[in-house]
C-alpha cells in the first residue's frame, strides 16, 4: 500500500473535502484510502499563534497544498518555511479575488515555483488522483556516514498514546527503510531498545511497511509517558548523534533584521523535535547552538532556528547538522 503525505497551508478548511478526520491535537490529520494508496493530509491547528506546529506539519510531509485566499505576512511565512524545507512537490489553489500573477512573482525564485497551480477544488482532486508516491531528493532524507544508511530505518514520531490493552502506540511516517512486526529497533534520544508488536496503516493491520508510509506502531520497551513528539525510531546500526550542543553553518533569513543576542533564548526545529536554545556566533556564518535538553539527529538533518516571540519575522534562518 502506497502512502502520500501532504501538508495543507493557507486556508485549511479544504481538509474535510479531501479526507476523513483522524488524530487532532495541535496538528490535525485527515486521510483517505483508495484501492492502492493512502492519502494523509495534515495542517497546524495552533498556527499562526505558534510557529512550532507549522514547522512540524511540513516536516511530516512530502507534498504541500497551499490554499491561498489572501496575501498577508503569515502566507509569506508559510511560503518561506516550505522553501527552507526544500519541498518542491505540491499545488497552489487560489480563490477568485487573489492576484495569481502576484503569487507567481513571489514564488519565482523559490522551490514553490515547481508547484502546480489550480483554480478549483475539483481540479485539485483530479491531479491528486493521478499522483504516485514521491521519492526523496537530496537533503530530504536523513543522511549518515554508515554505508548501510539507505537500508536503515528512520521514523520520527508525531503522536504517542497509551492504549488500554495494547500499551504504547506511536504514529509517524517512515522516512527511511522498511519495517516488519517483531523488528528490534531503538528509540532516541531515550537510547532504549523497542520491539514492534504490530503495524497499522489507515487502521488496517499489516505485517510490514516501507519508506514514505504513514503508520501506527504498537511498541514494547518504553512507556508512552516517556516518549515525546520528535523522538526517532531507528535501526540499531544507523549512525546517529545524541547531543545538547552542536555547530552549524547558518543561512540567515534576509527578512530577519534583528541581531542574535547570546543571552536570549531562541528555539530550533530538527525533524519534529523542538528545543529551547542559546546561540553563540563564532564567525560571519557559523553559530554554536546549546540546548536545554538533548536531541537525536542524523548527519545533514535540517535545523531551523526561530524566535517565537518576534513581533515581525520569526524564522531566523537554518543550517544542516554536522
Amino acid at each position: 500500500m502506497n502512502s502520500l503525505n501532504f501538508v495543507i497551508l493557507g486556508d485549511t478548511s479544504i481538509a474535510s473535502n479531501l479526507g476523513k478526520k483522524g488524530t487532532s491535537t495541535d496538528i490535525s490529520i485527515y486521510d483517505k484510502k483508495t484501492n492502492d494508496q493512502i492519502f494523509s493530509y495534515c495542517y497546524p491547528n495552533t498556527y499562526p499563534e505558534k510557529l512550532q506546529s507549522l514547522l512540524q506539519s511540513i516536516a511530516i510531509s512530502e507534498y504541500a497544498i497551499l490554499n491561498i485566499t489572501r496575501l498577508d505576512s503569515f502566507l509569506g511565512e508559510q511560503m518561506l518555511a516550505l522553501d527552507i524545507f526544500n519541498l518542491k512537490r505540491g499545488f497552489i489553489l487560489y480563490s477568485f479575488d487573489v492576484d495569481i500573477e502576484k503569487v507567481k512573482n513571489i514564488i519565482r525564485r523559490t522551490n514553490l515555483s515547481s508547484f502546480q497551480i489550480v483554480d478549483s477544488l475539483e481540479q485539485l482532486k483530479k491531479h491528486l488522483s493521478d499522483l504516485k508516491p514521491a521519492e526523496y531528493e537530496e537533503n530530504e532524507v536523513p543522511s549518515s556516514d554508515t554505508a548501510t544508511a539507505t537500508n536503515s530505518v528512520y521514523i520520527p514520531i508525531d503522536h504517542v498514546f497509551d492504549v488500554k490493552g495494547v500499551g504504547t502506540v506511536v504514529l509517524g511516517s517512515i522516512k527511511q527503510g522498511e519495517i516488519k512486526t517483531y523488528d528490534e529497533l531503538e528509540i532516541n534520544p531515550l537510547n532504549k531498545p523497542v520491539v514492534i508488536k504490530s503495524i497499522q496503516m489507515h487502521d488496517d493491520p499489516v505485517s510490514h511497511s516501507k519508506k514514505l508510509a504513514r503508520v501506527g506502531l504498537a511498541i514494547k520497551g518504553v512507556s508512552a509517558k516517556d516518549v515525546s513528539r520528535g523522538d526517532i525510531i531507528t535501526s540499531p546500526g544507523l549512525s546517529k548523534i545524541i547531543s545538547d550542543s552542536f555547530q552549524i553553518k547558518f543561512n540567515k533569513n534576509p527578512f530577519f533584521k534583528e541581531d542574535i543576542i547570546e543571552t536570549q533564548n531562541y528555539m530550533i526545529s530538527v525533524g519534529l523535535q523542538i528545543r529551547t536554545v542559546k546561540i553563540k556566533k563564532i564567525g560571519d556564518n557559523e553559530i554554536v547552538i546549546t540546548l536545554e535538553k538533548p536531541i537525536a539527529y542524523i548527519k545533514n538533518n535540517l535545523c531551523i532556528v526561530f524566535s517565537p516571540d518576534s513581533k515581525t519575522m520569526r524564522i531566523m534562518g537554518y543550517g544542516y547538522m554536522g
